[in-house]
């Protein structure tokens, strides 16, 4: 014989924001009255050598994984590279969603974020581990050494932050708003800002970061070929700038250099972005960092 139903009534919820469906919300331009703000999260991450906890080229290997953590190390050598140039070239922002073990690692590329004017985004201090399962205190002290990090070695104080693996405990969004960020990048529940509630009544804003344009899950997971992923993108910025024309929305593309930046695929991102510069150059769009959206949603009026 089953056991009863656990749940009959009302399920347990996060108390962080309520429902609100998206057709029933008020209006507002973003911009030079865009209606679609569009951002690329570049994912600069480090991993400790014989640790795991990355994505795979190639089936994990007993440790040191030499084939998954040099595919890995690709990115940061070579990959990461030939994508800022491509986002010179194009003159489109990012936001450097980077772990602070790149600045004992390659500093020069974070360097060379900070020198373009990117947003550098906190991101915990290596991807070889999750924040989700520890302490208060050290998850704490986590948060708080990444932006003193980030603000003494760049200049530039983190506002965001995204977790590592998107691990978070039931306190992260509490602890994150104690220790000065002003916004989180792990909720992928909708396509606007929503304002997340606090235990102490701080602000935090939940900017979109997307899990479906993100080429980890499509391109390592689904094992999508990089040109329809990147046709996938342009489909979803075609539908969204339709949408958009009634709903103020915001579209994130997620790219991790060891994956985009093989060249190969860098020719498809190229197609891609050019078509997102296009939009940007026609008034269409309003091309930005998910910093720069949560401050406009904290300007008054």
């Amino acid at each position: 014989m089953s056991e009863a139903p656990q749940w009959t009534g009302p399920l347990p919820g996060h108390e962080r924001f309520p429902y609100q469906p998206i057709t029933r919300r008020p209006g507002w331009r973003w911009p030079n009255g865009a209606r679609l703000a569009v951002y690329l999260g570049f994912n600069l991450e480090h991993f400790a050598f014989g640790a795991g906890l990355g994505a795979c080229l190639g089936p994990a290997s007993p440790h040191p994984d030499v084939l998954n953590y040099s595919w890995r190390e690709y990115g940061n050598r070579v990959g990461a590279w030939r994508c800022l140039e491509l986002f010179d070239q194009l003159r489109l922002p990012a936001a450097a969603i980077l772990n602070t073990a790149l600045y004992d690692h390659c500093p020069e590329l974070v360097a060379a974020c900070a020198a373009r004017g990117d947003e550098l985004v906190g991101h915990g201090h290596t991807n070889a581990e999750r924040q989700g399962t520890w302490t208060e205190t050290h998850e704490r002290a986590l948060l708080a050494s990444c932006a003193e990090r980030i603000t003494r070695e760049s200049g530039q104080r983190p506002t965001g932050w995204l977790s590592p693996w998107i691990s978070e405990s039931a306190s992260t969004p509490d602890l994150l708003a104690e220790t000065g960020y002003r916004y989180t990048l792990n909720w992928c529940h909708d396509d606007q800002p929503v304002a997340m509630r606090t235990r102490d009544g701080r602000h935090l804003w939940s900017v979109p970061y997307p899990q479906e344009l993100n080429d980890i899950p499509m391109i390592v997971a689904r094992q999508m070929d990089a040109r329809d992923f990147f046709d996938l993108v342009l489909d979803n910025f075609e539908e969204m700038l339709e949408q958009a024309r009634t709903t103020p929305l915001v579209m994130g593309l997620a790219l991790h250099p060891y994956i985009v930046g093989q060249p190969y695929r860098l020719r498809h991102l190229r197609r891609a972005l050019q078509r997102l510069a296009q939009a940007r150059d026609d008034d269409r769009i309003w091309f930005t960092t998910p910093g720069a959206i949560a401050r406009f949603m904290d300007a008054p009026g």
